[in-house]
Parts: C-alpha cells; sequence; structure tokens
C-alpha cells in the first residue's frame, strides 16, 4: 500500500527538499495552499486535499482540512479491524506521516502597530487540530512540527522506519509547540481584554541555551526566554565576545540592567552577587565609570558593569584596567571592541534601550508555585514626598536622596543606600535589621558619609539608624515613612538637624 505524507507548512524552509526525498521514499504527497502551489512549482507531484476530501477549500480558507477524510486517515488505529472496515466502508485512506506548522501568530503579534483583525486571522484552527490527531495516534504514524527533524525522519525512513521512540518524541514536541502557540493566543487575547489576574496562567519559554551548570556546580540549569517579552533585556542581548554566560551571570547582568535603565543621564552601574556594589553618573559613561568605581573599588572586581549610554575608547580603557565578568552597554564603538577583545574572559553584550515592554510582568517560582506581580516602577514623580523635619533638604541634597532611593529599591532587604548627587557612597544589603543594613553602608562610605544623603527601602522601626547616620555626618534621609515610631525618628533628625523626607512607599527587594 502507498504510504501518504500531508504537508502543510507556513514557514517553507526545506520543505521542498523533504518533499522531494518522501516522494523518492515512494510517498505519496497531499497538500494545501501556498504550501501545494511551491511544491508542484519545484516538480514536486503533490495531490489536493480537496482531491481527497471532495469538498473545497471555503471561508477564505478557514476551513480546508477539517474533514473526516483527513482526520479518520489521522486518527485510525492501524492495527484494528474495526477501524479498518469503518475506513473501507466510508473510503478513507490512512496518512502515515504529518508535517504541519502553523499561521505566524507570533511573529504578527509582534509586530508594531498590528490589527486586533489581523492578530485573529493568523490564530491557526485546522494546523494544531491535524498536529494534534497525529500526536495523539502516533503510534501509527509520524508528526513533523519543527523543520530542525527532517533530516532526521528521513535518516530513519531510509533505515527502514521511524522508530517508536522517535516518534514519541516527535509527538512530545508537537504538544509543547501547540501548548505554547495556545499560550501565545490566551496571553494576547487577555491582554487586549484588559483581563487581570485571569482564573488561569499559561505562560510559555523557548530555550535559549543549555547551560554548564547551575547556581553550584552540581546542579543542571538551562535559559529559557519569553518569545514575546521585552528585547530590553539579557535574554534578547547580543553577545559579541567572550565565553557563554553562566546561571550566576544571567542574574547578575539582568540586576544591573534594571538598575541601569532608571537613570536617564549617564550612568554605570557594577553589580556583584545580585546587588550593586557602586553606582555612579555623569557627563559621559567614563565619567559615570570613574565614579562606580571609585563608589566601591574592591567589589568591582570581578563584577558586572551596565551602561545607558554606549561604551566609547575612553571608557574602554578605563574598564581594560580591570578584571570584570561582563560589560553591557546599548553599543560599542569600534575601538572600544578593538580594546576590549583582548580582554579573552570579559563578555560583551549589548541591549536596545528603546525596546523596553513597560508591562512585562514578574515571575518567581515557589515550591508548587509561582508568584506573578508587575515590576516595581514606582518613581519619586509618583510619590507624594512629605519634608516631616524643622529643615527642608537643599537642592544638592534632593539630588542626593534622589540618586539613592534609584539604587535602594533594587537592593536587597533590608537596604540603605548612602550616595552625593553622583554616586553611590555606601550599600548595605540584606541584613535582617536596618541599623545593621546602616552600619555597613556607613562604614563603607566612611569619611564620604559627612554631607550625604542616606536612602532607606522601608520606613525606620527604631531611631537607632537615624543615629547612626547622624554620627556619620548623613545630613539628609529619604524613606518611606509609615512606622507606628515615626514620630521618635523624626524627633531624632531634628536634634541632629538632619532633613528628613517621607515618600509613603516602601520598595523592599526580596
Amino acid at each position: 500500500m502507498t504510504k501518504r505524507a500531508l504537508i502543510s507548512v507556513s514557514d517553507k524552509a526545506g520543505i521542498v527538499e523533504f518533499a522531494e526525498q518522501l516522494q523518492t521514499l515512494g510517498y505519496e504527497i497531499l497538500s494545501t495552499g501556498g504550501t501545494k502551489t511551491l511544491l508542484a512549482d519545484n516538480g514536486v507531484e503533490v495531490k489536493a486535499v480537496e482531491e481527497v476530501t471532495g469538498f473545497p477549500e471555503i471561508l477564505e480558507g478557514r476551513v480546508k482540512t477539517l474533514h473526516p477524510s483527513i482526520h479518520g486517515g489521522l486518527l485510525a488505529k492501524q492495527d484494528q479491524p474495526d477501524h479498518q472496515r469503518q475506513l473501507e466502508e466510508q473510503g478513507i485512506e490512512t496518512i502515515d506521516l504529518v508535517c504541519v506548522n502553523l499561521y505566524p501568530f507570533q511573529q504578527t503579534i509582534a509586530k508594531p502597530n498590528v490589527s486586533f483583525e489581523d492578530a485573529v486571522e493568523n490564530i491557526d484552527i485546522g494546523g494544531p487540530t491535524m498536529l494534534r490527531a497525529a500526536a495523539k495516534n502516533h503510534a501509527y504514524l509520524t508528526v513533523v512540527v519543527d523543520s530542525e527533524d527532517y533530516e532526521k525522519v528521513i535518516e530513519e525512513l531510509k533505515a527502514g522506519e521511524v522508530s517508536s521512540t522517535f516518534r514519541k518524541r516527535l509527538a512530545a514536541k508537537v504538544f509543547r509547540h501547540t501548548a505554547a502557540y495556545d499560550a501565545y493566543i490566551a496571553q494576547y487575547l487577555t491582554e487586549e481584554s484588559g483581563e487581570e489576574n485571569p482564573e488561569r496562567i499559561t505562560v510559555t519559554y523557548e530555550r535559549k541555551q543549555d547551560l554548564r551548570y547551575g547556581e553550584n556546580p552540581h546542579q543542571k540549569a538551562a535559559f529559557y526566554r519569553n518569545p514575546l517579552g521585552s528585547e530590553f533585556s539579557i535574554a534578547h542581548a547580543r553577545q559579541h565576545h567572550g565565553k557563554e554566560l553562566s546561571y550566576n551571570n544571567i542574574k547578575d547582568a539582568d540586576a544591573a540592567l534594571q538598575i541601569v535603565k532608571d537613570f536617564d543621564e549617564a550612568a554605570a552601574v557594577a553589580v556583584k552577587h545580585m546587588n550593586p556594589c557602586g553606582v555612579g553618573t555623569g557627563d559621559s559613561p567614563q565619567e559615570a565609570f570613574q565614579r562606580a568605581f571609585e563608589a566601591d573599588s574592591t567589589s568591582i572586581f570581578g563584577g558586572i558593569v551596565a551602561f545607558n549610554r554606549g561604551v566609547n575608547k575612553e571608557t574602554a580603557e578605563k574598564l581594560s584596567e580591570i578584571f570584570l565578568e561582563i560589560v553591557i552597554a546599548p553599543a560599542f564603538s569600534d575601538d572600544a571592541l578593538e580594546i576590549l577583545t583582548k580582554k579573552k574572559n570579559i563578555r560583551l553584550l549589548t541591549v536596545p534601550f528603546d525596546r523596553h515592554l513597560k508591562h512585562e510582568y514578574i515571575y518567581t517560582s515557589v515550591e508548587g508555585g509561582l508568584l506573578v506581580q508587575d515590576q516595581d516602577r514606582y518613581t519619586l514623580d509618583d510619590a507624594n514626598l512629605k519634608t516631616v523635619t524643622k529643615r527642608e533638604p537643599t537642592e544638592e541634597e534632593w539630588a542626593a536622596m534622589k540618586t539613592a532611593w534609584k539604587v535602594v529599591k533594587h537592593v536587597k532587604s533590608n537596604a540603605i543606600v548612602v550616595a552625593e548627587p553622583h554616586m553611590t557612597l555606601g550599600i548595605g544589603a540584606g541584613q535582617m535589621n536596618r541599623v545593621g543594613a546602616a552600619k555597613i553602608a556607613l562604614e563603607q562610605a566612611g569619611e564620604r558619609a559627612k554631607g550625604a544623603s542616606l536612602a532607606s527601602d522601608a520606613f525606620f522601626p527604631m531611631n537607632d539608624t537615624v543615629e547612626a547616620a547622624a554620627k556619620a555626618g548623613i545630613t539628609a534621609i529619604i524613606q518611606t515613612g509609615g512606622s507606628i515610631k515615626d514620630e521618635e525618628s523624626i524627633q531624632k533628625a531634628d536634634e541632629y538637624g538632619i532633613a528628613m523626607v517621607m515618600t509613603g512607599v516602601r520598595h523592599f527587594k526580596h
């Protein structure tokens, strides 16, 4: 009996060669629409699906393969006499191989200003139905959804038949593919309808790379990206130099990117172990980096640096003087690349800063579940700022507090940041109490704390943090307020002549 292959693809890469080889192996080719035309134009003998169904394509091609003559051939158990009898009675022939990929819904909704009507028209119905039917019945036929598998299928057919193990793997890939496809549609329609916190959430990611190991060498890991996610991300970054990123590199690089994006002026951010160790701003990336370096010239060694401006020759020369794991920027000049690529172990990444999605969600896995939240995009422009002390901050203190506040929301809580207008001076991260974090930040700042400003990611439960700040020479504090002991902290600030501002919003980062 002649074997039959049904081929209908949107992505036509490699399909002519695949069909030619199937025909050489004795397969009759069935096809539809543009695929049929392409194959015929390239000398492949093709039978139209409507010749099998006895029914023409209708409704602008919306209905063409949804027919018992197709799905009976896909779903029949070929070793069951009763199924064979029914096929014979209905004049239906079995289909032995299905090669289908789907309307480009994902690519369609990624287009700028795509219309809702265009998006809906690119929701495939017949394709997923054929794929799911064939995958369900993979014990009897082969289903192919990925052009990467064409060569392997042909190899196995030439050896006799496609093995049951490979058919099962291909079927699993089909269900992953259709599940992801449906997830894109569900996500798009949910967003278009304005639904928040729907009763179910389905997220889908595609593998970007296998990683050598995870957080520790004994843990396996891989890196997946959201195909519809922000291009302003490490997942979509372009790597220009250096070995592959590790699990911890990716987490640290993402942390650096999230901080530097909050600055409008030229900024450089150095990160170690998910926390900033130095942040600087200036009139140029070189000046910004010099300040980030001076903020903590010890911790930056072996760290990750992110810029929100292109890296030029002068900046690259400074960067090349120390050991860095990764440098991230919107661009590198040719001179900068020539300098930095001489360092074998550094990784250089570019990210398009103009491609940032404002409504990206944060997904955090916990055992047995998933936490979902908006990104923390709250700024001082959104806050109801209130000076609660007798003394108002000076213009310079305001500038320093704004720098500290931008940074403190990215520091692991409890968090304290000491800063002057253009750079951080001390950062206290991840302590079990706030005064402990303040002591770390103030000790790091040292003499530079005199006249500087301090930011806290949440309220002061005691006035001991203000006391420590005052003794170190801090002159202005910005914090959320909201403690039942706020008045004690205010009184302590007034006692030392410190200006204190409350924002009413906390920036906890656990």
